[in-house]
């Protein structure tokens, strides 16, 4: 998987779990885009500060997936479903799996 999109994918999981300066931090080197340079210059600490948090959150977000394994979880789960709509159900069922769809 492409670094940013898992970074990305983790931090939808578990961002909440890091502190409000970790997140603003972690959403403008995912999200936004920004160079650590600008990160440093905006939060005036150091590009190397900048790049430690980065990596401290990484693998904090990982290590969360590897306990609780919410992302694992949920893609077996959307396997699971993609097979019931194959199936011929009623349209009653395929409402519900519609509904369990949108949980995950």
């Amino acid at each position: 998987m492409e670094k940013i999109v898992e970074q990305g994918l983790l931090y939808d999981y578990y961002g909440e779990l890091l502190t409000e300066h970790q997140k603003k931090i972690y959403e403008d080197v995912v999200y936004n885009n920004l160079s650590l340079n600008e990160i440093a210059e905006d939060e005036g600490i150091s590009k190397q500060g900048v790049h430690d948090l980065v990596k401290r959150c990484d693998k904090t977000l990982s290590e969360y997936e590897e306990k609780l394994k919410l992302i694992e979880r949920g893609n077996k789960a959307s396997k699971l479903l993609d097979e019931l709509d194959k199936m011929n159900l009623p349209g009653e069922a395929l409402s519900k799996l519609k509904d369990i769809r949108e949980l995950i």
